[in-house]
């Protein structure tokens, strides 16, 4: 019912910018709108959360400052704008849905029903 596609990584300079884009279908009004990045060998980090109407947005620590989580209504895209980009942040980049991330928590995965495909983001040095 509800299903995401992302589009938008690839390889970036440190210090640089990428935007990723997360365009959803279905009914996903009362969800929340996430971001998450998991490199390999480690554990599925969360990044950012919307819910759709971009009242309420929440960032991890690492990345205030430099990333905005925002969306347009009319394209039923989600964005992720990087910029200041690090080598930590290489990593593959999902965008998720989620009707029970309040229960779990907007920062656990296991609150997100939907995942988009991911897409990779690497950051050289």
């Amino acid at each position: 019912q509800v299903q995401l596609v992302e589009f938008g990584g690839g390889l970036v300079q440190a210090g640089g910018s990428l935007g990723l884009s997360c365009v959803a279908s279905g009914d996903f009004s009362r969800y929340i709108l996430a971001w998450f990045r998991q490199a390999p060998g480690k554990e599925r980090e969360f990044v950012a959360a919307m819910n759709w109407s971009g009242s309420v947005t929440y960032y991890a620590d690492s990345v205030k400052g430099r990333f905005t989580i925002s969306r347009d209504n009319a394209k039923n895209t989600v964005y992720l704008q990087m910029n200041s980009l690090k080598p930590g942040g290489t990593a593959v980049y999902y965008c998720a849905a989620g009707a029970r991330a309040r229960v779990f928590g907007l920062r656990t995965p296991g609150g997100y029903e939907h995942w988009g495909q991911g897409t990779q983001v690497t950051v050289s040095s």
